[in-house]
Order: C-alpha cells, then structure tokens, then sequence
C-alpha cells in the first residue's frame, strides 16, 4: 500500500515538472483546433489594430504635408 502511494506521488511530481508544452501534447484533435483557431482570431485582432495605426499615421503625414505646402505657398507669394 505504502509503495503504491509513493510511486503515484513521484509520478505526480513527474508531471507537475513536466514543461507546459509537452502536456499540450496529450490533447484531443478537438482542442488543437480550438487553440488554434482562437489563435487565428487574435492575430487577426492585431493584424487589424496596426493596420487601424498604420492608416491613422497615414493621415496624420498626409495632413503635415498639406499643412507644409500650404505654408510654402504663402511663403513664395
């Protein structure tokens, strides 16, 4: 009996230091593909906030350079 316990207590200990991504391993196909389409999203979600920054520096240069030649214009009269 006390043999029994202490072999279920080390192989407890084995797998509480196993590394995370060796027990993602043991998942179902089910789970593999919802990690990775929840993967998918949220590379969406970041791939669409850059290009929202992206677009917004965009203006943000456009306008400068209105700004810049409207200024050089008044300048040369």
């Amino acid at each position: 009996m006390k043999r029994i316990a202490a072999v279920m207590l080390l192989a407890a200990s084995v797998v509480g230091t196993m590394p995370v991504h060796a027990q993602k391993e043991n998942r179902s196909i089910g789970e593999n593909a919802q990690e990775a389409k929840k993967a998918a999203k949220k590379q969406q979600k970041y791939a669409k906030k850059n290009a929202k920054r992206q677009r917004k520096a965009m203006k943000k240069y456009q306008k400068a350079q209105r700004k810049a030649a409207k200024q050089q214009k008044r300048r040369t009269k």
